[in-house]
């Protein structure tokens, strides 16, 4: 197994393949969008890419996990029902799966992106008690119980 930069200063300078905003998702402008994926893991559930846009105003609907790091320029976020929020380069955040946002790209963003598919419920459940099973038996039996 390698081991590869993705991103850095590079990041700035990589070409990019056009990634359409959905039509019905655009609320002002016409944004142009342009993405590449940089990583996957093994499993396929989680990826790195980076994405660019232009001057527009959209809705964005998220269908998994997305944590955002800001690499160039600016955008409004604005929640439902929320404040906006300018997050310009050098910020992140993070979007839930089944979250929304209204994304009001002013100029210019760029935008590396870590994604993760949620695990269905019935798994986060096992994957928890697998998890809490570990710690117990790293902990050892408890010094206080009778024997």
């Amino acid at each position: 197994m390698s081991i590869e930069v993705i991103f850095g200063n590079g990041a700035r300078n990589l070409d990019l393949e056009p990634s359409p905003i959905e039509s019905g998702w655009i609320r002002q402008g016409n944004p142009i969008a342009r993405g590449r994926i940089l990583s996957r893991s093994l499993d396929g559930s989680a990826w790195t890419a980076i994405w660019d846009c232009t001057a527009g105003e959209f809705n964005w609907f998220y269908g998994i996990d997305e944590t955002v790091y800001v690499i160039d320029g600016s955008v409004i976020i604005t929640p439902p029902g929320a404040e906006p929020h300018r997050v310009n380069a050098g910020d992140s955040i993070f979007f839930p799966s089944g979250s929304s946002a209204h994304w009001n790209v002013e100029n210019y963003v760029r935008k590396v992106a870590f994604l993760r598919e949620p695990l269905p419920r019935r798994m986060q459940q096992l994957a928890g008690l697998y998890k809490a099973a570990r710690q117990l038996i790293r902990r050892g039996p408890d010094k206080n119980t009778l024997r």
